[in-house]
């Protein structure tokens, strides 16, 4: 399990081959995902629960202008590589609770 960190405004690709397995839970702010045609899709709340495989969803945006994070479960540990329009931080879990 790892925590993603996106500030206000940003914006982070998928690669629909890293996330096949992955289930997002949003612990703070808001979570857009962008459909794969472009458009806007669905913003997710806090406690918001997501899987990315088969959506075509191609992003993750921040719409708001605070922090958001989302908690990322696999079932096991893979290496991650991400392209964002913004910077992005990103949190390898250290046990301590959000």
């Amino acid at each position: 399990m790892w925590t993603l960190t996106l500030r206000g405004g940003a914006r982070l690709a998928v690669i629909a081959a890293e996330w096949r397995d992955a289930f997002g839970v949003v612990t703070r702010g808001r979570i857009q995902l962008e459909l794969g045609d472009g458009e806007p899709g669905p913003v997710l709340g806090r406690d918001a629960g997501f899987w990315l495989r088969g959506t075509g969803v191609r992003a993750l945006r921040n719409p708001g202008r605070r922090t958001a994070e989302v908690r990322i479960v696999t079932p096991k540990a893979r290496t991650v590589t991400y392209e964002s329009s913004h910077p992005v931080r990103q949190s390898p879990n250290d046990g301590g609770t959000t």
